[in-house]
C-alpha cells in the first residue's frame, strides 16, 4: 500500500468547538422547540435516535451561535463517553449541542465525510487519545487535542472506497444484529403464545415468592457474587484457571468468557458463594440491572463477582430455559423496575429477589417450550458466526488501513 499524507484535522477543520448549555443564559429545556442534542441522542454507531433529543427556545438558539449545527458537521463526544462520531443530517435540524460534544466543520471540498467519521472511529486515533491518558484517571478531550489529531487523507478517489468497503461490512454487521434480536423477539412472542401474559395468569399456573420456590425446593441455589472479605485483589487475577465473571461479560444473550478474569484453582476454592455451575440462570442485579443467561460451561464452576446472582433450578420442577424467559418477560422486569424507582438505586439486592413472584407451568409445557428455546438457540449460534466473521473482517480491515 502507498504511502499516506498525514495531516493534522485544523488543516481540514474550519470550526471545532464545543456545545454549551442554555442555563449558562438563564434559560430552561422545554418540551418542544429547537433541538437539543447531547451524547445520549446517537447510539455507539453515531445513529440519531430522535426521541433522546431535548428541546430549547428559538430565542435560546439564536443566543447559542457557536454550537448551532449545519448538515454535515461532524459530532465527536469529548466527555462521559469519549470518541462517539455522528455526521448531522437534515432531519437533526436546527439544532445545537451540549458541552460534552464537539463540532467538527470539514472546509475542503475534496474530503469525504463518511472517510472522516471513519477514521475518528479507528484504532489510529484511539491511540493518539491513549498517549494522553497515561497517568490521568478520567480522560478528558480539549478542543486543541481535537484539531491535534494527525489523520490519513489520501485522495479522494481512494477516501470513498475506503468508506465504502467498511459501509458493506457494516450493513453485514448490522443485518445480523438485527437477526439476532428478531431471534430473541421470537422467543418471547413464544413465551406469551404458550403462557399468556404472567402478571395476569389467565391460565391459573402455580404462583409463588422466590423465597417460596427456595423453601420448596424449585429453586436449590441462590447467591450473588458478595465475597465480602474475601474479594480477589487485582494482583491475585491470573492467564488462566477458574473464570471469574461479572455481569459485563453478558454478550448477546450468553456468557462471552473472553471478557471474564481468572482466577488460580486453589485461590478460587477459597470462595464460599457467589460459585455458579453449567446451566445455572445468571442475572445481572447490580449497575447493569436485567441481563439474564443460562451459563453454558465444560468448567466445574465459575465465580461470579458482585453484580451477578446464580439460581440453579430443580429441573425436575422447573427449566433454566423457561426461567431466563420469564426473568427477561414484561411482568419481570416491572417488579424490579418498581422497586428501584422507590429507593433511587440501580440494583436488585438479593433479599429483594426473593420477594419476587414468579409463574410456574406444569413441567411438560416447559419442556415443550425449552425444545421450540433450542431450536432458536441453533439458528442464533449460526447468525452469531456469521455476525463473528464479520465483526472480525471489520476489524482486520481497521487494522490494515488505519493501525
Amino acid at each position: 500500500m502507498a504511502v499516506i499524507k498525514r495531516v493534522r484535522l485544523s488543516e481540514i477543520a474550519e470550526l471545532v468547538t464545543k456545545g454549551t448549555t442554555p442555563t449558562t443564559l438563564g434559560y430552561e429545556f422545554q418540551d418542544t422547540g429547537v433541538n437539543f442534542l447531547k451524547i445520549e441522542c446517537f447510539s455507539e454507531k453515531g445513529d440519531y435516535i430522535q426521541n433522546k433529543a431535548t428541546h430549547i427556545s428559538e430565542e435560546c438558539h439564536e443566543k447559542l451561535k457557536r454550537s448551532q449545527l449545519k448538515e454535515g458537521d461532524i459530532l465527536f463526544s469529548i466527555a462521559g463517553v469519549i470518541g462517539r462520531v455522528a455526521i448531522v443530517t437534515r432531519n437533526m435540524l436546527p439544532a445545537n449541542i451540549n458541552q460534552a460534544l464537539a463540532i467538527i466543520r470539514i472546509k475542503k471540498d475534496d474530503i469525504y465525510l463518511p472517510y472522516v467519521k471513519l477514521i475518528l472511529t479507528s484504532p489510529l486515533i484511539k491511540k493518539q487519545f491513549e498517549r494522553k491518558k497515561q497517568g490521568v484517571a478520567q480522560l478528558n478531550i480539549s478542543l486543541k487535542d481535537i484539531n491535534d489529531l494527525e489523520i490519513p487523507l489520501p485522495e479522494i478517489g481512494k477516501q470513498i472506497e475506503y468508506a465504502n468497503s467498511f459501509k458493506k461490512v457494516e450493513k453485514l454487521i448490522y443485518t445480523r444484529q438485527y437477526q439476532l434480536q428478531k431471534l430473541d423477539e421470537l422467543v418471547k412472542a413464544r413465551f406469551v403464545e404458550m403462557f399468556g401474559d404472567p402478571v395476569e395468569n389467565t391460565k391459573a399456573y402455580y404462583v409463588a415468592t422466590l423465597q417460596e420456590l427456595i423453601c420448596k425446593g424449585y429453586i436449590t441455589y441462590h447467591l450473588d457474587g458478595n465475597h465480602g472479605s474475601d474479594y480477589p485483589k487485582s494482583d491475585e487475577f491470573v492467564e488462566a484457571g477458574t473464570p471469574y465473571i461479572s455481569a459485563n461479560c453478558i454478550v448477546n444473550g450468553e456468557v462471552d468468557f473472553s471478557k471474564a478474569k481468572y482466577l488460580t484453582l486453589e485461590r478460587a476454592n477459597k470462595l464460599r458463594k457467589g460459585i455458579a455451575q453449567n446451566e445455572d440462570v445468571l442475572f445481572a442485579h447490580n449497575a447493569t440491572v436485567g441481563p439474564t443467561v443460562v451459563l453454558h460451561t465444560t468448567k466445574e464452576k465459575v465465580i461470579l463477582g458482585t453484580s451477578l446472582t446464580a439460581y440453579r433450578c430443580n429441573k425436575e420442577k422447573i427449566l433454566p430455559s423457561y426461567l431466563k424467559t420469564y426473568m427477561l418477560s414484561d411482568g419481570f422486569i416491572r417488579q424490579y423496575s418498581n422497586e428501584m424507582k422507590q429507593t433511587t438505586r440501580n440494583q436488585v439486592p438479593i433479599t429483594a429477589q426473593k420477594k419476587y413472584l414468579f409463574l410456574i407451568p406444569p413441567i411438560g409445557l416447559q419442556n415443550q417450550f425449552a425444545t421450540f428455546v433450542n431450536q432458536v438457540d441453533k439458528s442464533k449460534v449460526a447468525v452469531q458466526k456469521s455476525l463473528d466473521e464479520a465483526q472480525l473482517l471489520f476489524d482486520s480491515l481497521m487494522q490494515q488501513y488505519f493501525e
